[in-house]
């Protein structure tokens, strides 16, 4: 199985450096966020067929919201959501473009071997 992670800050249509294994992988979880200097986040995983960096198609996205406390080392991961309308509501504009653009890009025999359901996540309704 092929996976990617890309994590936006919540309004922004370009992914951080890091993903979210790299940010949250030595973060504890926030009992309270009280005193916190939490910033937000959306976490998208994409999974498809393929083995490593090559995919031979997509098949599934999941999206989150995080937070984080970057000085404190602590933050949120919400679970992860599946079902389209969630996923729609949850991605900005700039987010599906991008997402969208980077498949197609970077992996265009993946992009063509991808059923309808899943192309369209990023419809730009």
């Amino acid at each position: 199985m092929w996976k990617r992670n890309f994590m936006f800050r919540s309004t922004e249509a370009i992914p951080l450096k890091e993903s979210e294994n790299q940010l949250f992988h030595d973060t504890d979880p926030a009992m309270d966020s009280a005193g916190l200097q939490l910033e937000k986040f959306l976490s998208v995983w994409i999974q498809g067929e393929g083995e490593d960096e090559t995919p031979t198609a997509f098949t599934n996205m999941y999206v989150r919201t995080a937070t984080l406390d970057f000085a404190k080392r602590v933050g949120f991961l919400q679970p992860l959501q599946g079902r389209t309308h969630q996923i729609k509501q949850l991605l900005t504009l700039g987010q599906k473009q991008f997402l969208q653009n980077w498949l197609a890009t970077e992996a265009p025999q993946a992009w063509e071997a991808t059923d309808e359901h899943f192309k369209m996540l990023f419809e730009l309704d």
